[in-house]
């Protein structure tokens, strides 16, 4: 064991925290005190970036006429999504995809304009900094756990018109809505699995040694 280890509970906590946080749907209204809030935001700006640009920017949504019309984008995408689906358009459009209404905090995710500006880290893998503003998330996502509240991230919308909704610089782009708040409950295992949607893949198909392992 390392002598820089956390102590065994705050270990266990750390784990417990990973393995029971949920992309959530379901809300039950209430409120997020502001310091609270500002204590995950502050979890989610720990988070490592490439070449320490910080590309996050979070924008949190007060005006409810501005809530529902992010709602509205992302039911027009949701119905062009089940058109895509052919078949299993039906099943998908059964789905709660989103909590936009009744989540107690909305937060849109986004990258910076300017990016193309930081080189360190990026010269052949621009997209890190997609990979820095999602380890944000993460840590949000995690804090919020924590502290006993639900999150989803939701991706059903078009990011040009969610961008020119919320006034954005050129350059700067949305990645996720973000949907905290008070649960009623947790579910006890990702929705989608839940659901039938699909069955989650164990580890061990996941992790090669070497060389990537031919199915």
């Amino acid at each position: 064991m390392s002598v820089h280890a956390f102590s065994q509970q705050e270990r266990a906590a750390v784990y417990r925290a990973i393995g029971e946080r949920r992309d959530m749907r379901h809300f039950a209204g209430g409120e997020v005190a502001s310091e609270l809030l500002s204590r995950l935001l502050n979890a989610a700006h720990q988070a490592p970036s490439v070449g320490l640009m910080q590309p996050w920017r979070f924008i949190r949504i007060t005006r409810a006429e501005l809530r529902t019309a992010i709602a509205a984008l992302v039911g027009e995408e949701r119905q062009r999504t089940a058109q895509a689906l052919g078949e299993r358009s039906a099943e998908f459009m059964r789905l709660k995809v989103e909590g936009i209404e009744d989540c107690a905090e909305l937060l849109v995710a986004a990258l910076m304009d300017g990016r193309e500006q930081h080189i360190f880290g990026r010269r052949t893998l621009p997209e890190m900094d997609l990979a820095s503003l999602a380890c944000a998330i993460q840590n949000l996502w995690l804090a919020a756990r924590a502290e006993g509240l639900g999150m989803g991230w939701v991706s059903l919308f078009d990011p040009a018109a969610l961008a020119a909704l919320l006034g954005m610089p050129d350059g700067a782009k949305p990645v996720a809505i973000l949907c905290l708040g008070p649960v009623h409950e947790f579910y006890p295992a990702p929705m989608l699995a839940l659901e039938g949607w699909t069955t989650p893949l164990p580890l061990h198909e996941l992790v090669f040694e070497n060389a990537w392992e031919a199915k």
